[in-house]
């Protein structure tokens, strides 16, 4: 008997804010590449995470949420999204099963309509809601799509996770395997560790503050005694939202330098130092300068 040919090939995971898109790629990863949080718009950038089931090498693209765009950086987190639809062998579209259904169903109908590589559609949650609410929704779903494929799951949960990673596997073609078995994802170790500080900011901070901050690293070095040194900067909108990332007497920022910096050392493996700054930029959100200063082009 023949040995199966080895496939490969890219997998981008698209749906709506807060759908699980990030928690369901750390769960297949088994490890935490990508930042989240319970608000939306935690994403900003497509993020690879590559994983190895047998016979077959997946290249996952996590998307930001496609959403209604309204500040420059907005639309720029959905042309992410969309643009991570060409030149895929396949896409998931995720869907939120303990949310609204009337968005959700509107961006298959926009988005999916125009989507040339075949999609696997894939209920997210369901161990949040009735299996009698998970079939209607599913019936609703199926009726707007002629999916390859439909399945039910729990990002948090694991379950029909690893299902959902064979079915991805079957859509891609044959191919060599493109990154070493021990690489997890594209992004360099400096991204990840500004992506860390970003999520803390938005779990510790008022819920204004997430969608008007930036995190840059402007110096990352290994010092002769093996420790990292990392200097970040947090770029925030108006002074009343700095007043609120410091904190009184810095409290905020010293609970968020404290518990980034552990989960910089825990991916890292290796002490850290690490000083947070933060500075004011007026209405970075909508200056294309500024927005491509910070990554976003």
């Amino acid at each position: 008997m023949s040995e199966k040919p080895f496939r490969s090939g890219f997998i981008a995971i698209i749906g709506r804010p807060n759908a699980g898109k990030s928690t369901l790629l750390n769960r297949i990863l088994g490890e935490k590449i990508v930042i989240t949080s319970d608000k939306p718009q935690t994403t900003r950038n497509r993020v690879q995470g590559i994983h190895n089931p047998p016979g077959c090498q997946i290249i996952f693209i996590d998307t930001p949420g496609i959403h209604g765009a309204r500040s420059m950086l907005n639309r720029y987190m959905v042309d992410e999204a969309l643009a991570s639809l060409k030149g895929v062998d396949g896409v998931i579209f995720l869907v939120d099963a303990a949310a609204p259904q009337g968005a959700q169903v509107e961006l298959a109908a926009e988005v999916l309509s125009a989507t040339s590589p075949p999609v696997i559609l894939a209920l997210n949650k369901i161990d949040l809601v009735e299996q009698q609410e998970a079939s209607r929704i599913l019936a609703k779903f199926t009726s707007l799509h002629p999916f390859r494929d439909v399945i039910a799951l729990s990002a948090g949960t694991g379950d029909g996770v690893e299902s959902l990673v064979s079915l991805a596997c079957d859509l891609l073609p044959e191919g060599p395997q493109y990154f070493p078995d021990d690489i997890l994802t594209d992004q360099p170790e400096r991204f990840i560790a500004a992506e860390i500080v970003r999520e803390k900011l938005f779990r510790l901070t008022h819920e204004e503050i997430p969608y008007s901050l930036a995190v840059n690293v402007e110096s990352f070095k290994e010092r002769e005694n093996g420790v990292i040194a990392i200097s970040a900067v947090v770029t925030v909108e108006r002074d009343s939202q700095k007043g609120i990332v410091i904190g009184r007497k810095g409290e905020m920022l010293k609970r968020i330098g404290i518990e980034a910096r552990k989960e910089i050392e825990e991916l890292l493996q290796a002490k850290v130092f690490l000083e947070l700054f933060v500075r004011v930029r007026k209405n970075w959100t909508d200056n294309p300068n500024m927005l491509k200063e910070f990554g976003y082009q």
